[in-house]
């Protein structure tokens, strides 16, 4: 995974899997499927998938397996599917351990502005995904860049996931993403978190996952260097997100159809 860097600069990327960890066969089955789709098409993949939803709505909310869990299974995909993995951290403390098997750390939007974070995921010297906040324009992300660069580390990505206006409600500014590329980092679409409606389906987040394609062709247009989806086989029975997650059965032709034939040339 040396030069995933560097082919994440030169896009087309694609970050993708279930919101949250499920079970072991359930990532296997996932990330085989959709790396297949990924390589098919000509995309740099990247699995995803949280050990740890630490941000749930409701404290009754499925959170995970865990952390040792959790990573022991991404450990399973890098292995035996030889694929890149992805993951959320959510405290400094766990970002040795994280680093070990995660070839990306993904800094979520809630905590983006969290110093100590930053510091500790940028020291691992790995790549740190930094996903705007909803209450940060993209300019505003200068800041937290900064906080990743001062450790040396320049191996920075940064994602769009929608704007807060009013309550449990969200809308993508496309111009957040020229404003953080003009920074000189690759710049990530999450189509499908950008449909979420926060905390809007009481005591849980709701979304419009019919939105995704929409919000998918628009950022290919304006000049994203890569693509986040949530993707599942069922999501309406999915533990975490299942409102904006994308069924793994359209996912191939959502891909062809409205990220593709858009890819600002």
């Amino acid at each position: 995974m040396t030069d995933l860097y560097s082919r994440i600069c030169k896009g087309p990327f694609l970050i993708a899997g279930p919101c949250v960890i499920e079970s072991e066969a359930m990532v296997m089955d996932l990330a085989e499927q959709l790396s297949a789709i990924a390589n098919d098409l000509g995309f740099t993949y990247v699995f995803k998938a949280s050990f740890d939803k630490a941000n749930r709505t409701s404290v009754d909310s499925y959170r995970g397996g865990g952390m040792e869990e959790g990573l022991r299974i991404l450990e399973k995909v890098k292995k035996e599917l030889g694929l890149a993995v992805t993951t959320d951290i959510h405290e400094s403390n766990q970002a040795t351990a994280i680093a070990e098997v995660a070839d990306i750390l993904q800094i979520p939007a809630f905590l983006c502005r969290q110093t100590d974070l930053l510091l500790a995921s940028a020291t691992t010297g790995r790549i740190v995904n930094i996903k705007k906040a909803q209450f940060l324009s993209g300019s505003e992300m200068q800041f937290p860049v900064n906080k990743v660069k001062s450790t040396g580390n320049e191996k920075i990505m940064l994602t769009e996931r929608g704007t807060m206006f009013g309550y449990n409600n969200l809308v993508v500014d496309f111009r957040n993403i020229a404003d953080m590329k003009s920074f000189g980092y690759p710049v990530c679409m999450d189509v499908t978190h950008s449909t979420q409606k926060p905390g809007g389906a009481g005591g849980k987040s709701g979304g419009n996952r019919e939105y995704a394609p929409l919000l998918a062709s628009a950022a290919a247009a304006v000049g994203a260097n890569g693509f986040f989806f949530e993707v599942h086989r069922d999501p309406d029975k999915a533990l975490s997100d299942g409102p904006n997650m994308i069924p793994l059965s359209e996912f191939r032709a959502l891909l062809e159809k409205h990220v593709l034939p858009h890819l600002a040339k």
